[in-house]
């Protein structure tokens, strides 16, 4: 076990307090180290051959995280972890700012079940949202389902997967302690009765419903203890009929060739046809349709994996769908079942220069998101494209499409920034017009802030935006902490969003700087293809290249300078400071993909193939892998003050990549700056995260920041 060594000065000076409730540390002082030891870590004689390269493994039995041993060595790890955040002096006033800052009621934007309304609400602290629904716009909100209720640690998350056409059934999804396994339920709306039915080992899958069931995915009930890192195989779509057990579910669609393969599906609005998207992985999927009417066979609609063509809506037989195919920004085209070859595809939504992120329909209408230097514009117009008008937002930030059925008149959207709590607008489709439906009020001041989008080069001359929020009246000395976010991968975009979290950044002089790096999908499918497979070093040259930037323009300095990543944007942090071990102070890799050789047999890691590669593919990929792999590069150095983050319960990214990796870097470590992994335990890959777990780790995360920064924390009740 570890031990901790301190004295009496952490103690006694830094923590001077005044009468209006303000904890300050010297503005000029730093921090003394905290000692920490490290548990032992045993090593095994495993090695690999890739192409006549041998490669040693020696961490391999961490992957079985059943193992006796492995449990022993996660206690010992949070055990050292836990003595040293207990150490740091104002990590208790960290946590008592963040808990007053979350403390505020979040609702979402509500959609229309028949007469009713739901919606999900938290009044501040409650560690799962509740559902509630409401007759008519004006009804008194009732509780339908509360998840508190259901688990004493707020560790299950309920959803609502699938709503029934006669808006008499809703669909109710259930996952506990973050597994991405789903149970599936059944409620009758109007008396809030729960039915008997009970489906077990779906995953990735909403409910659709048809007639007097609905279709949804699942995977064959797997062995016994592999739940959480078996190889997950034959996703495959069955249909419900309420009231029946789940063994008497028909199997709509499976494919015994391709049992990696991924299936997902929906019915259309008029009931008439059931949509398939067959899926090797995380980019690209063939698009299929079957006639329920007719019972039909199912038919290719757009064959191969390389593009992404999603049907929007119908009418009659012309299906509207957004693709990528000759438009690597998207278009919206309509597409003739009759006659679907791409001659007579006729274009509704053209290509622009700006990546059309999303489209919806409801009330009759269809409406557009736009990206913009990844911020959202949304527009409305009628299914042919024609009478397209703006629909003005409060800001520059990030907003949901409205949507809804048809005969729904009344739709809502969401919108939000760094600076913009999240709140929700309600929209007239007759007159276009919105108004402010339920405005989040918290504790703090945005006025005192500022949000600002710069442009700077990477490393190859590419330019690249980045979004920077920080305090008015910021000296560009280089003396601010800076904490940078990204992701870069799997075509998705990062706008400005609202995080309580990160006031406490802001509220100590801090900067927060989030870079849209190539891989994303900010600017469309070729910005994606940049990043991925064989230029995937592009997204870490990108990552380092803004933090470079950031120290040249004056916002902040290396010793000042943390680095944030989560699942992939983790292999991101792992991968840089591998690379640039001197160019950061603090790195907070979470739930990363840390074992670039391996990652494809655990769970459903092979779906990410398509981004990344595999080691098994060809020698070329295995020795481009391999020059990135986090967990294969780390060499004897002075790394930055690292805290990885992981839970047991997360079957995506499972922790052996957080396990192994933190292995490695403590024994890689060669300057005193502390190597400590937190794992959570009852907790999975981030959805459905109680709010008292996000509370705790988010205080101990900006605690191990400031700490190692020598940040002069500086606490204000509200």
């Amino acid at each position: 076990m570890k031990k901790v060594l301190t004295s009496c000065l952490i103690a006694c000076c830094f923590m001077a307090c005044n009468n209006e409730g303000t904890q300050t540390p010297g503005t000029n002082m730093n921090y003394p180290p905290i000692e920490v030891s490290y548990p032992e870590t045993k090593t095994v004689d495993v090695k690999d051959d890739y192409f006549g390269t041998e490669v040693a493994d020696p961490y391999r039995w961490l992957e079985d995280d059943n193992a006796a041993d492995t449990k022993e060595w996660v206690k010992e790890q949070n055990a050292a972890t836990f003595g040293y955040l207990e150490k740091i002096p104002f990590r208790k006033a960290v946590r008592d700012r963040l808990e007053e800052l979350i403390n505020y009621p979040r609702i979402s934007a509500p959609f229309q079940v028949g007469e009713y309304y739901f919606f999900n609400k938290n009044d501040g602290l409650q560690n799962q949202s509740v559902i509630y629904r409401q007759k008519g716009l004006k009804g008194k909100p009732e509780v339908f389902i509360d998840p508190n209720k259901i688990s004493e640690d707020g560790t299950t998350s309920i959803g609502i997967a699938g709503v029934s056409d006669d808006n008499k059934y809703l669909a109710v999804s259930r996952n506990d302690a973050g597994s991405d396994w789903q149970k599936l339920f059944v409620y009758e709306v109007a008396t809030m009765k729960k039915m008997a039915d009970e489906l077990e080992w779906v995953k990735f899958s909403g409910a659709s419903f048809w007639k007097d069931g609905f279709f949804y995915s699942r995977y064959p009930e797997p062995k016994e203890g592999d739940e959480l890192k078996g190889d997950n195989k034959f996703h495959s779509v069955y249909y419900h009929k309420i009231g029946d057990p789940q063994s008497k579910d028909q199997l709509i669609f499976e494919d015994k060739k391709n049992p990696d393969y991924y299936h997902f599906g929906y019915v259309t609005e008029d009931g008439h046809y059931f949509i398939l998207f067959q899926q090797p992985g995380t980019d690209g999927f063939k698009t299929l349709y079957k006639d329920l009417e007719k019972d039909g066979p199912f038919v290719t609609l757009f064959d191969g994996y390389k593009n992404k063509s999603s049907v929007v809506h119908n009418i009659g037989s012309k299906f509207l769908v957004q693709t990528d195919i000759g438009a690597p920004n998207y278009r919206l085209i309509e597409v003739d079942i009759n006659k679907p070859a791409p001659e007579n595809w006729k274009d509704i939504i053209p290509e622009t220069e700006n990546l059309l992120q999303g489209c919806s329909t409801g009330g009759g209408k269809l409406f557009a998101n736009y990206l913009e230097k990844a911020t959202d514009r949304i527009y409305q117009m009628d299914y042919d494209g024609s009478n397209k008008t703006e629909i003005k937002l409060p800001g520059v930030g990030s907003a949901g499409l409205p949507s809804g059925r048809e005969e729904h008149k009344t739709l809502f959207y969401s919108f939000t920034s760094f600076l913009y709590p999240p709140s929700v607008f309600k929209f007239d489709v007759k007159t276009g017009g919105s108004s402010l439906f339920q405005k989040s009020v918290l504790k703090f001041d945005p006025k005192d802030f500022v949000e600002r989008q710069v442009t700077y080069k990477s490393k190859d001359g590419t330019p690249v935006s980045m979004f920077l929020v920080h305090k008015k009246g910021l000296k560009k000395d280089g003396n601010n902490p800076c904490l940078l976010y990204a992701y870069g991968g799997f075509n998705i975009s990062l706008s400005p969003s609202f995080s309580t979290s990160r006031i406490m950044l802001l509220e100590n002089g801090g900067v927060y700087a989030m870079p849209n790096l190539r891989g994303g999908g900010e600017y469309g499918e070729e910005w994606h293809q940049a990043g991925m497979l064989l230029k995937k070093q592009n997204v870490f040259d990108d990552f380092i290249a803004a933090a470079e930037y950031l120290i040249a323009e004056g916002y902040t300095k290396k010793e000042k300078l943390g680095i944030q990543g989560g699942s992939n944007g983790g292999l991101l942090v792992g991968a840089v400071m591998t690379q640039r071990p001197g160019l950061f102070a603090v790195a907070l890799p979470a739930v990363g993909v840390m074992d670039m050789l391996r990652y494809h047999k655990f769970t459903v890691g092979k779906g990410w193939i398509p981004e990344y590669g595999s080691s098994e593919q060809s020698k070329e990929m295995f020795e481009y892998l391999y020059a990135y792999s986090p967990v294969h590069n780390l060499k004897p150095a002075e790394y930055p003050a690292t805290m990885i983050t992981t839970a047991d319960h997360d079957d995506r990214v499972v922790p052996a990549h957080s396990f192994k990796f933190a292995a490695a870097l403590q024994k890689a470590q060669k300057g005193k700056k502390p190597v400590l992994i937190r794992i959570e335990t009852d907790a999975g890959h981030g959805a459905g995260k109680p709010i008292s777990k996000i509370i705790d780790e988010y205080s101990d995360l900006y605690s191990f920041f400031f700490y190692n920064t020598n940040t002069p924390v500086k606490y204000v009740k509200g």
